[in-house]
């Protein structure tokens, strides 16, 4: 076997081969915490990671924390009801300052009870009035970049990232009629896998595994050779299904008037680069937002919910309740599969091998990987 000790150079020859003549991707960008670091510095720390959906933060004073490459932050409503990211590291002996998800007016430390505004301005600091250098407009909690984009909660390290509304504008030109900013989120859950966090976004941007990997679920009703796997985009790679009604909500409600005839049943599975990936039907949408946790695990944020056309149908709630049941046991056979693949990267007798005609939206994926890892020369 061929072994090379600079991932990036084997992620570079790797997507320079013709799509037809592909292999996935090199073991070393799954396995080595030398691309890894690359990745929490290029990628992680400087493009749009998402937090979940902005109708989970509904109040003022609503919160969340999440960490992105290492940074811990908190994302808020604040006092105008506007979405507001900042560190969530107190200015003072920088512990850590808020916990997990909740409601609060006022952002108070655990260790010295340094409190914040919801703006993230410094309001009390006690037993600092014998500090003559003291003074509470300079320990403002830093900002980080945060837009609301067709109703998901973005957040970027980088203050210079480009705006959401452009970055992924062609997202919603693609999806014409349909419009995520009409669906609410009544489900989220937090999950941590064994495998790297790039198994299992492939493992979203292909079809190909479904018969094998879902024989006990939805395999039954998936045929290779109707699958379909378009060019993607710069920034973002998709395809789609056509449902039928074995699934209700998979289908427009008979009062929208915007869709008509394939968009009232067709399914999309989007992949925004470079860790949200969203199903979206008419009905219903689920969605799984990464991050790497050292290079054999994945955080992932799990959550779905339905169009606002449904939220008032009296047969809505026990319909997705069904289909979350489905969503589950679909992601106990997703996580056997992809910690499966993790273990067997890690063999040594293990190669990648070559790509199906069904895998393009991998070999995008790796081209995307490769063009922001190259500036860090792991």
């Amino acid at each position: 076997m061929n072994i090379r000790t600079n991932p990036i150079e084997e992620l570079s020859e790797n997507v320079s081969t013709p799509f037809e003549q592909a292999h996935a991707m090199p073991k070393s960008v799954y396995t080595t915490e030398a691309f890894l670091k690359a990745e929490l510095e290029t990628i992680f720390s400087r493009e749009w990671i998402c937090a979940g959906r902005a109708d989970s933060l509904k109040k003022p004073g609503d919160y969340r924390t999440m960490e992105i490459a290492g940074e811990p932050i908190i994302i808020l409503r604040d006092g105008d009801g506007q979405l507001r990211a900042m560190s969530n590291v107190c200015r003072h002996r920088m512990s850590t300052i808020m916990e997990g998800c909740g409601n609060a007016k006022a952002l108070v430390c655990p260790y010295h009870a340094w409190t914040y505004g919801l703006d993230g301005r410094l309001r009390g600091a006690p037993a600092m009035n014998q500090n003559t250098d003291f003074r509470r407009e300079d320990h403002r909690l830093p900002p980080v970049r945060c837009e609301e984009w067709q109703g998901w909660i973005m957040v970027s390290l980088d203050p210079d990232a480009k705006p959401t509304s452009e970055q992924f504008g062609q997202v919603a030109e693609l999806l014409g009629n349909l419009d995520m900013t009409d669906y609410r989120e009544t489900f989220r859950e937090e999950h941590r896998w064994d495998t790297n966090w790039k198994v299992l976004g492939e493992n979203f941007m292909e079809s190909y595994h479904l018969p094998a990997c879902h024989s006990g679920t939805i395999g039954h009703s998936s045929k290779l050779e109707e699958m379909h796997c378009p060019p993607g985009f710069e920034t973002f790679n998709y395809h789609w299904i056509l449902k039928d009604d074995s699934i209700p909500l998979a289908l427009a409600h008979p009062k929208n008037t915007k869709l008509t005839g394939d968009e009232r049943r067709r399914t999309w599975l989007l992949s925004i680069y470079p860790a949200l990936f969203i199903t979206l039907t008419p009905g219903y949408f689920w969605y799984l937002s990464l991050h790497p946790d050292g290079p054999g695990g994945v955080k992932i944020i799990y959550g779905g919910g339905m169009s606002t056309d449904y939220l008032g149908d009296p047969e809505a709630a026990e319909h997705l309740a069904k289909v979350k049941a489905l969503l589950d046991d679909v992601n106990v056979e997703d996580r056997g599969c992809t910690e499966r693949v993790y273990r067997g990267l890690c063999s040594r007798m293990s190669e990648p091998g070559q790509l199906s005609h069904l895998e393009r939206p991998n070999f995008e994926f790796a081209q995307y990987v490769m063009s922001k890892v190259v500036s860090a020369g792991a």
